[in-house]
């Protein structure tokens, strides 16, 4: 694990990249957004008020010398985001609305990334999903040509490292859903030296089984290759076919993939947390994750169970995002 985030520091040393922290009152958080601001590898921004932020700090004794802090309250370009945020929602948000809201943290910290203040946004810990993930859907989007975001899993164990997606976001993905989160999990498996072979993962292999779900990941397959004719990707495959060369001779010898795909496209929300859990509690791999891909600028959300390097491993993964 260790040398999968030395190879991730490697990439954002020097780039001057910045992070924002909405949670700064979250210890963890302050750990965290220390270590990073003293070892220089990135640009920690905390949210929170100033004097509770450093009273918290002093109680953990961490140091915040490189970290900047803002308070919402007294930001002074605080009226310029609200006329951003106004612009942004095209009619959806008075200026009355958007100083109500964004005295929140999290719509403050994603208007900071959106206004180019910050690289990056990391949040979670003290709070849902939906709170990190609603403002920036919002504020940030996806990508042209992206309808959705979607959270994928970095498995790492040793020296091996694949990609598990969508294991965080959409529940019952449709044809279109699926080729875009293959497309997106490639480029993000790129971001960790993962060269991509791409596997549409169902119950069938090649035909085997025919059904309304076998024909969505089939139908997946030939959207994703018009989206990116350089994508390495086949399917329909059960897990061994994609995974297990002398299952794939088998079961698909004239795959383009065979037994060695590095990352998996599950064909819906339940089958791939089920399967990256099993593959974390059975399998003695590690979940880094989930990471949100599809955005035009990165947000990422933790676990409200995390700890302090947790937040420090997602700031280094958001930080390359940004790259």
């Amino acid at each position: 694990m260790s040398n999968l985030f030395d190879e991730v520091k490697s990439q954002i040393n020097g780039k001057n990249k910045s992070i924002v922290f909405p949670e700064g009152l979250d210890e963890r958080v302050l750990t965290a957004a220390s270590k990073l601001g003293t070892e220089g590898v990135l640009n920690p921004i905390v949210i929170g008020d100033k004097d509770a932020v450093q009273q918290k700090a002093s109680e953990l004794n961490v140091d915040l010398s490189a970290t900047t802090v803002l308070d919402p309250n007294s930001y002074e370009k605080f009226d310029d985001m609200v006329q951003a945020f106004v612009e942004r929602r095209k009619g959806k948000a008075t200026e009355e609305d958007a100083r109500k809201m964004l005295v929140d943290e999290n719509y403050f910290g994603t208007m900071l990334v959106y206004m180019n203040e910050a690289d990056g946004l990391v949040s979670g810990a003290a709070h849902s999903t939906a709170d990190t993930v609603r403002p920036a859907l919002q504020i940030i989007k996806t990508k042209e040509g992206v309808k959705k975001t979607s959270g994928v899993f970095i498995m790492v164990r040793g020296d091996e490292k694949y990609v598990f997606a969508d294991c965080a976001i959409n529940i019952t993905p449709d044809s279109n859903d699926l080729a875009e989160i293959a497309v997106e999990s490639a480029v993000t498996a790129k971001l960790f030296g993962v060269d991509p072979k791409v596997a549409m993962l169902s119950f069938s292999t090649k035909g085997s089984a025919k059904s309304p779900e076998t024909e969505k990941v089939v139908e997946a397959l030939q959207i994703a290759k018009e989206k990116d004719p350089s994508l390495v990707i086949d399917g329909e495959f059960q897990f061994d076919a994609a995974f297990v060369p002398s299952v794939a001779a088998k079961k698909a010898p004239d795959a383009v993939i065979q037994g060695d795909a590095n990352v998996f496209v599950f064909p819906s929300l339940e089958a791939g947390n089920i399967g990256y859990k099993i593959a974390q509690r059975l399998g003695g791999f590690e979940a880094v994750g989930p990471i949100l891909q599809g955005l035009n600028k990165p947000v990422n959300d933790l676990s409200r169970g995390c700890s302090a390097e947790d937040v420090y491993n997602l700031a280094l993964i958001t930080a390359a995002q940004a790259l």
